[in-house]
């Protein structure tokens, strides 16, 4: 029995493992725990392996190439076509193994520890950020029931609750104020953990080097560099820079048939925090165009003249990527783009 290409369908602490022969006929099905998967493929010569990309691939997936395998990981939705008739544990075991051996398959690099510490800060961030929303929007969702409004935007919220909460004139109930104080002590200390969290991304960002160099281009900042590296490393999975703005989706969606080309919306597709990260940049960029350099100034202008801001906007989100691509791809500075000289006839 010798085996050449294996899947494993991956679990928490169950893991379905299906072993493939040159011929492609499977030879082995095993159920097995982390650990007794790591001594089985020990034992073995080196081996295809395949896996979808997903919580617990990426440190299977070092381990696994450290014993001598070459691992690869697949988006789940890339695999799916593979699976046969009904569904279970060691039929998507088997699609995995023969997906991965498709020549035109798109695989996941492999993270390292310090992209997915990087990825882990992002995430708890982006937790925290979302739950001191959420607090604000309770406090002023209480606060309108008792007929009292004030200006959006947290700045403004933060310097008008004390005074609401003083003023005696409100008919504010005790009950109601000790809540909005409990919810106020919440959201500054929810602020404070962002804050502490941006300090840490700032530092992190100033001593990698390939994030100074991300943070030349406009738009970028230590957040989006950071949030960046954390998701395509090197950028060296994207052949060609519209390949890595496609799979941020910032590109327009695509159903054509009969030769006849058919463009929707914004795709949408690829990482959403990132994304979210690029048009806030473009959107930030756009608001200054005026004092960007020549080349781009000129292109936002001629391109605002002609389409809405929003379509502006994620076409600036989609020149970014791009630039982005190419400044971690090939290891350059950023350059700014120049105003096209025309010849005079």
């Amino acid at each position: 029995m010798e085996i050449r290409t294996i899947g494993i369908d991956l679990g928490k602490t169950v893991f379905h493992l299906v072993g493939l022969n040159a011929r492609g006929e499977v030879v082995v099905r095993k159920k097995c725990s982390r650990t007794q998967l790591l001594r089985f493929t020990s034992k073995l010569r080196e081996c295809l392996i395949g896996m979808e990309a997903c919580g617990g691939s990426h440190f299977l997936g070092r381990a696994l190439r450290e014993q001598g395998h070459d691992v690869r990981l697949m988006p789940a939705q890339y695999v799916k076509p593979y699976v046969k008739t009904n569904k279970n544990d060691y039929i998507d075991a088997e699609a995995i193994a023969e997906a991965v051996t498709r020549p035109t398959m798109r695989f996941v690099p492999i993270k390292s520890d310090d992209q997915l510490d990087l990825q882990s800060l992002h995430r708890v961030r982006e937790r925290w950020v979302v739950r001191r929303t959420a607090v604000i929007n309770q406090i002023r969702g209480l606060l309108l029931e008792r007929g009292i409004t004030m200006r959006k935007g947290r700045k403004h919220l933060e310097a008008s609750l004390p005074g609401i909460l003083e003023d005696p004139d409100n008919k504010l109930s005790g009950a109601l104020r000790v809540l909005l104080h409990e919810l106020r002590r919440e959201m500054q200390y929810l602020d404070q953990q962002v804050e502490e969290c941006d300090q840490l991304i700032v530092r992190i960002a100033s001593e990698l080097e390939p994030c100074r160099r991300l943070i030349a281009i406009p738009g970028i900042g230590p957040i989006t560099a950071t949030a960046t590296i954390a998701a395509i490393g090197n950028g060296a999975a994207f052949k060609k820079g519209r390949g890595f703005a496609a799979w941020l989706g910032v590109v327009p969606g695509e159903h054509s048939t009969g030769g006849k080309q058919q463009l929707t919306g914004t795709s949408r597709r690829g990482n959403k925090y990132l994304r979210k990260l690029f048009l806030l940049g473009a959107h930030t960029v756009l608001l200054q165009r005026t004092k960007q350099s020549s080349g781009l100034s000129t292109w936002l202008a001629s391109l605002s003249a002609r389409k809405r801001k929003q379509v502006t906007t994620v076409a600036l989100a989609n020149k970014m990527a791009r630039m982005v691509w190419a400044v971690l791809c090939k290891g350059e500075v950023y350059r700014p783009p120049l105003v096209p000289q025309i010849d005079a006839a």
